[in-house]
């Protein structure tokens, strides 16, 4: 039980709520008491069609099904960008990762001089700053420096890998390097990668029960190599990446299995009326996915490489069983998952609390988001039902709410609206601090980490 109602404090929030990039101001000064226990789980390259809830039907997933038969169910959810570290670093700071040099595109194995630079606060740090138990279990991939690692921004304790991909049994990366640690000490672990990570979120929940925590459960599951949980002796040289549907099942279904003993230790410790729960991916599909009925898949700024599932659930906060439509980005989560904990932010985010809409409280609302791929020259904004995209030379608007699927080009229809979001592209271009122009193999070479981002033309 709770000493400030929840649907008391929410509807306070909701009547004050700001448009996008304030923050929300609590109407007291919470206790530990008050606040709910945050759960982020996030899936690694997860396809929009991957899970029961979102129409897949080769791919059993009861618990995350559960989860959204208790919650609600995003249907426009996007992530930030439409491959792996840029997004989570906009999840953590809360911000455009254009903010922060560098980390536009997904850092390469063995990049030595590129990071979330320790400077940058991030959501973690704002919680443990209010007295709240921080852990991670997973994937950070935002620097493989300790200055850059989960102990320098925010969380107390840290479990997992610090680059894109391992080898799911030996954990180490491509070139057989080991990348395993816990805190800021190399480990070494038996078990498949999924499992241990598993393991330690749920570690994290029995030994934070009686206190406030926030729990970032970062899995690497499906991303690449293809391998199962019984594929440990299954020889992968030469194929870390390949397509393979029959094993990229086997891998989601183990982490919906994790999802359900996340979802256990919870009701084990009696968390689960005052834990808000969400699940989600940080991009797009790859190969062995189905991102069905989008276009297009990871790497790229069609709706298939955005757009993912989000499924959040706070009992008695949350209707359960709900299809929630507002349009949302990973920026909107991390105001969110503070406010779910009563956590003023210290400094201006990009993103707006969700809670209102969440609840069913307010009916969606327009955003204008905005995504920026230099690796593949593609840039794209939506507004309301509109996106327009453009992909080298080749530019696109497209009605989203007739059109999910981005098979009419309407930009002879509707220029004016084109020229409209064009200009809205330019002036959120000119607002960002970096623009990346090195990427992949060019970092290894670089001597410090804004090497390589520089700042707008007209600054």
């Amino acid at each position: 039980m709770t000493t400030l109602d929840r649907r008391v404090f929410l509807s306070t929030l909701m009547t004050a709520a700001s448009l996008r990039g304030l923050a929300q101001t609590p109407p007291e000064e919470p206790t530990d008491a008050d606040r709910a226990n945050v759960v982020l789980i996030m899936a690694d390259d997860l396809g929009y069609g991957d899970l029961g809830c979102y129409g897949c039907e080769d791919i059993r997933t009861p618990n995350i099904d559960r989860l959204a038969s208790e919650g609600a169910r995003m249907t426009d959810y996007y992530a930030s960008a439409p491959v792996c570290s840029p997004t989570r670093c906009a999840l953590l700071t809360g911000r455009y990762q254009a903010r922060v040099p560098n980390l536009e595109w997904a850092l390469y194995a063995g990049v030595k001089n590129v990071g979330l630079p320790p400077e940058d606060v991030t959501i973690a740090t704002m919680m443990r700053e209010a007295g709240i138990a921080t852990a991670m279990a997973g994937k950070w991939h935002l620097g493989d420096r300790p200055e850059w690692g989960p102990n320098q921004h925010g969380f107390d304790d840290y479990f997992g890998i610090h680059g894109g991909n391992a080898d799911y049994f030996k954990h180490v990366i491509s070139d057989g390097s080991p990348d395993l640690y816990e805190n800021e000490t190399p480990v070494e672990r038996e078990g498949y990668l999924t499992d241990l990570i598993t393991e330690r979120a749920v570690k994290s929940i029995h030994q934070h029960a009686n206190r406030r925590f926030f729990l970032y459960v970062a899995y690497n599951a499906p991303h690449w190599p293809m391998q199962g949980p019984g594929d440990e002796k299954k020889d992968i040289s030469g194929r870390w990446i390949e397509r393979d549907r029959e094993t990229y099942a086997a891998m989601v279904e183990r982490m919906d299995d994790g999802v359900g003993r996340i979802l256990a230790a919870l009701r084990e410790e009696g968390l689960d009326d005052n834990t808000f729960v969400v699940f989600c991916s940080d991009n797009g599909g790859d190969r062995s996915s189905r991102n069905a009925p989008l276009r297009g898949g990871k790497t790229t700024l069609w709706e298939g490489g955005i757009r993912v599932p989000c499924i959040a659930r706070w009992p008695g906060v949350i209707p359960a069983g709900s299809v929630n439509r507002q349009c949302a980005i990973t920026m909107d989560l991390s105001a969110t998952l503070l406010s779910a904990a009563l956590v003023r932010p210290t400094r201006k985010l990009d993103g707006m609390d969700l809670f209102p809409y969440l609840m069913g409280a307010r009916n969606p609302v327009e955003q204008t988001l905005v995504w920026r791929n230099g690796m593949l020259d593609q840039k794209a904004v939506r507004w309301g039902k509109w996106k327009w995209l453009k992909d080298k030379e080749d530019e696109y608007l497209f009605n989203l709410a007739d059109d999910i699927g981005e098979q009419e080009n309407r930009m002879h229809r509707n220029y004016d609206i084109a020229v409209w979001l064009r200009g809205i592209y330019s002036q959120w271009e000119n607002a960002m601090p970096y623009r990346q122009t090195l990427f992949g193999n060019d970092l290894y070479g670089v001597k410090s980490r804004d090497e390589g981002a520089i700042k707008p033309a007209n600054e």
